[in-house]
């Protein structure tokens, strides 16, 4: 059976969009302008999130088959690179996976709200304590406590007498996912105590070689799209949501993506560390080839979310994002 794990996965997206780069990726107005006249024409620059890269890439490969005059270009590296990149007009919008921040709405910030998706709690499968791990879950308490530093063993986690050493990974860079993570259980990504990796793939990556590591991840970092299984050497911990220390039957829904999926979107699995994902731009747009993706996500768009684990929004806020557009 051939391997897959989260890097090859992460590269696999940036060859996509080096692809559509190379295609047609950064180019002046004037340039885009002269070509294929009676259509759509233009450049999009997108930057930020790891969480909504990869919707990102699927939505800008299928928005240019049917606008081959628009040139996207797509670039990870965080919420908060994303954010200051918007403000600062670098690129045409930015990927934000977390809240938007009231003094970057004081500073022109144009939230539109895209598709849903959550973090989760990230173990190596070959822990020596996995099954143990798996009946007794994470509770904020406990993860409050792991990401401050205040446990050394698995033992002390579990409650048992294991001695089996841990391992507590963080996001190095200013991100969404950090600061959805914390959020769970009322603290912010600079709370974090732990050792620190750049982005999701990086994360995902050292949990996968830590047999005692635990981590979290966006779903899109821990579940292939084409099996909907975790990617090799990847599980949840699973979330123990009345806090009475054991996982039970209506608790676990990590198997697949799709039903995680389901409990987010029937509420099941909390928010946070569930959230709405955004796209954001400097003021409300006007750039008509912008206007016209921003439009292509809320509406046709939203086919290609559950085939890339993500969770699309209700219609009536899908039509309440389209009326900010108009």
């Amino acid at each position: 059976m051939e391997k897959r794990n989260l890097l090859n996965r992460y590269l696999s997206f940036a060859f996509i969009a080096l692809l559509m780069m190379s295609c047609g990726g950064k180019k002046n107005t004037s340039e885009a302008e002269t070509q294929d006249e009676g259509g759509l024409k233009g450049t999009i620059q997108l930057s930020g999130a790891f969480a909504l890269y990869p919707m990102a890439v699927k939505w800008a490969e299928e928005f240019r088959k049917l606008n081959p005059g628009v040139k996207i270009d797509i670039s990870g590296g965080g919420a908060g690179k994303g954010m200051t990149d918007a403000l600062a007009g670098v690129v045409d919008i930015g990927m934000v996976s977390r809240e938007i921040y009231p003094e970057e709405m004081n500073k022109g910030a144009y939230p539109i709200a895209t598709v849903k998706d959550a973090v989760v709690p990230t173990i190596n499968v070959k822990n020596p304590d996995f099954e143990m791990i798996r009946k007794v879950g994470l509770t904020k308490e406990k993860a409050r406590s792991l990401w401050n530093k205040e446990y050394t063993t698995w033992g002390e986690v579990l409650g048992t007498s294991s001695t089996i050493p841990l391992h507590v990974f963080t996001r190095s860079d200013a991100c969404g996912a950090a600061e959805t993570f914390a959020a769970w259980f009322d603290e912010k990504q600079e709370d974090l105590k732990a050792t620190a990796v750049f982005g999701d793939p990086g994360v995902a990556s050292a949990v996968q070689k830590d047999k005692v590591g635990i981590g979290y991840n966006n779903i899109a970092y821990v579940y292939d799209q084409k099996t909907k299984q975790p990617f090799e050497g990847l599980a949840v911990m699973p979330i123990d949501l009345n806090g009475d220390g054991v996982i039970t039957d209506d608790e676990y829904f990590y198997d697949t993506s799709g039903d995680l999926i389901q409990a987010i979107s029937d509420g099941r699995y909390p928010s946070p560390p569930a959230r709405d994902l955004y796209l954001v731009t400097k003021g409300k747009p006007t750039k008509p080839e912008v206007i016209a993706f921003l439009e292509y996500a809320l509406t046709d768009g939203q086919k290609f979310a559950g085939e890339t684990g993500y969770i699309s929004l209700s219609q009536e806020q899908l039509n309440g994002e389209l009326d900010r557009l108009k």
